[in-house]
């Protein structure tokens, strides 16, 4: 692809570099932002640099926020014996938009892989072992993509938690095997997420 401009080149090259967003994807955006009016493409700007420099990660689920704690866990309405186990904020989006969980989140931040080199350590697995040990907790609720990555994260996770007085389950199969929640429509989250099934038995199904 042939440029007449090297500040349009670097724009096309940085813009691609997001997933899912080819260099046409990208000339095509980058070329829309030129045509706006100032204003709009500094705001868009400004906010990327706010979000990036001052975007905090919850102290005690590690979901996004702007303060320390996040909206979810401070909030007193919210069932704190009730832990939902998510592998990133999509997750945790893709569950609240049913609007059929009242408890708290922890999320991970991604799931073993040790073909990509992510181990146990990578991940927040050690600050859920930790509150989980605080005695609160009541019931975890594993909602990982079923997928042979998300079922080793469970399965290492439900180990660790071994000797603690704490249910576990796993959301039902109305999500496919495979899928990722971000994609599940929100009836079928729902419903896998009230239709939820002890863990011990998910892995009798295997």
């Amino acid at each position: 692809m042939d440029f007449s401009s090297k500040l349009l080149e670097n724009a096309v090259y940085e813009m691609s570099q997001l997933p899912g967003i080819g260099k046409r994807t990208a000339l095509r955006l980058v070329l829309h932002l030129l045509k706006q009016p100032v204003e709009q493409t500094n705001g868009l700007t400004n906010a990327l640099e706010q979000l990036r420099s001052t975007v905090k990660f919850c102290e005690s689920c590690h979901n996004i926020s702007d303060v320390a704690l996040c909206e979810i866990c401070a909030s007193p309405k919210r069932d704190r014996s009730l832990v939902c186990v998510v592998e990133d904020i999509r997750d945790v989006m893709a569950i609240e938009n049913t609007s059929q969980f009242k408890g708290l989140y922890h999320v991970l931040g991604g799931k073993i892989s040790p073909m990509e080199g992510i181990g146990p350590q990578e991940l927040t697995i050690g600050s859920l072992v930790n509150k989980a040990k605080k005695g609160e907790i009541k019931e975890l609720i594993f909602a990982l993509s079923s997928t042979m990555e998300g079922d080793t994260t469970n399965f290492y996770i439900y180990k660790q938690l071994e000797g603690l007085d704490i249910n576990t389950s796993t959301i039902a199969r109305g999500i496919a095997v495979g899928d990722e929640l971000e994609y599940a429509d929100e009836v079928t989250l729902g419903r896998s997420i009230l239709n939820r099934v002890p863990f011990e038995g998910s892995l009798k199904m295997k």
